[in-house]
């Protein structure tokens, strides 16, 4: 039996046209699914590093990843806008110090890594977070 390939079909296995790429990186790396799944691997590290968990004790975790949610993706290009405080303003109690925020960024970018998003667009992403540093280092 002859098993030929319909030349009519496209073909998987061919680059994708800029019409057919993803738009922005929450496209890229899955959508609000991926962001939660990499959201729940997030806070998962964070609370599980003896540094970073007295930030957390007595928070409603949650509602943190909710709020984390649209955050991550409406940074990454999501529809749905971020209208959470302000970070300066939602982390300016917590006295964050700059090491800590850069270990947060840090499992941020291990949770993309298990969430299987490739390093260029982790470096995409870890980019968009540096400008709020200041606004959230306050320690």
């Amino acid at each position: 039996m002859d098993q030929t390939t319909d030349p009519a079909a496209p073909d998987e296995s061919a680059p994708k046209t800029p019409a057919e790429q993803p738009d922005t990186l929450f496209e890229q790396i899955g959508g609000a699914a991926a962001v939660a799944a990499v959201v729940d691997l997030f806070y998962a590290r964070v609370l599980a590093d003896p540094e970073l968990t007295p930030y957390f004790v007595g928070k409603d975790v949650t509602r943190l990843k909710a709020h984390q949610r649209v955050f991550v993706g409406s940074a990454l290009g999501a529809t749905a806008p971020y209208t959470g405080r302000a970070m300066g303003h939602a982390h300016q109690e917590l006295d964050i110090t700059g090491p800590h925020f850069d270990r947060v960024v840090d499992h941020l970018a291990a949770a993309l890594a298990d969430g299987g998003v490739d390093a260029a667009t982790i470096g995409l992403i870890a980019a968009k977070l540096a400008p709020l540093k200041p606004d959230v280092v306050s320690g």
